[in-house]
């Protein structure tokens, strides 16, 4: 997942780039695993974003052709005036995506419980967002939360093994992993308590999406974003096991059985504006943004 390989020239490269790796994303990285976008005649590659780069600044110098992204990312060009360098035209996930894992098994877990030990999560951006507006909804502040800030998810994997929080929080199949290793156990879905919402999309340029790259590749993205909702998790698991090394295959498979349940990838592809409205009020609560930023000029229709 570093520097992209050199093309097979008699297929079309696809430049793909994820802003973090997980098998939430696994409507994109399916669309490498089960096929669907080489048999639309496209050579993928896949990498995640470097280090402090963003997806957006890649997408503006031409570097990658779609990205994993978020309508958020195109907010803060918007705050300074200026137009996003790309645009949002399908959703991946609308759900958040993040999970709670405790050090012992919780069935009467309640969010509440968060202010009494020490809470290992993602800082910043959406993540914390998200979060924050999910446990206000449930009557708890997230500053009455005493946070441990691990850094990267390997990071926190290996933070939290030796000891470190109370509690962990992050995409799947991280806590399931540590499930399986009977480190922690999953007991709360920020997902199911905060409810639909637009969290990850689709995103390129418009000059891009003006080619004829951009129907093929929505032809290949509807047919593995209803292969990851509906096929049996077990056989996604395996067919997308060399992009989690790391992972046991039954924890990946347990983590796309929770989002299969929880119906993130479900729906139509395209991102509805009433899940957009409810991303405007997570930024508008962690004051990230300053006012209501237009639907027609973050989202577009997916390419035909």
């Amino acid at each position: 997942m570093g520097a992209f390989p050199a093309p097979d020239l008699t297929m079309t490269a696809l430049r793909l780039m994820v802003s973090r790796h997980s098998a939430f994303y696994s409507p994109l990285i399916g669309g490498i695993a089960g096929g669907f976008f080489a048999q639309e005649g496209f050579e993928p590659s896949y990498a995640v974003v470097p280090a402090g780069r963003t997806v957006a600044e890649l997408i503006a110098a031409g570097e990658i052709d779609v990205a994993q992204s978020a309508v958020s990312a195109s907010w803060p060009f918007l705050e300074r005036g200026e137009p996003a360098p790309l645009v949002h035209f399908a959703q991946i996930n609308q759900r958040d995506g993040f999970f709670i894992a405790a050090r012992s098994p919780d069935p009467a877990f309640a969010w509440s419980k968060l202010t009494a030990g020490q809470l290992m999560f993602v800082h910043g951006g959406q993540p914390q967002a998200m979060l924050a507006y999910m446990l206000h909804k449930h009557g708890v502040d997230l500053a009455h939360v005493q946070g441990i800030n691990a850094g990267s998810t390997q990071s926190m994997m290996a933070a939290f093994r030796a000891g470190q929080g109370d509690t962990f929080h992050e995409q799947g199949p991280y806590p399931q992993q540590l499930e399986h290793e009977g480190v922690a156990y999953v007991v709360a879905s920020v997902g199911e308590a905060l409810g639909p919402v637009a969290f990850s999309s689709v995103a390129a340029s418009r000059a891009w999406l003006a080619g004829a790259d951009a129907p093929r590749f929505m032809r290949a993205y509807r047919k593995a974003r209803q292969w990851v909702s509906t096929a049996p998790p077990a056989q996604i698991a395996a067919a997308e096991q060399s992009f989690f090394p790391d992972i046991d295959a039954a924890a990946l498979a347990g983590a796309i059985d929770r989002y299969q349940r929880l119906g993130n990838w479900g729906g139509d592809a395209s991102i509805e504006r009433r899940h957009y409205e409810t991303a405007l009020d997570v930024f508008l609560h962690s004051r990230l943004i300053t006012k209501r930023h237009a639907y027609d000029t973050v989202v577009v229709p997916p390419p035909a």
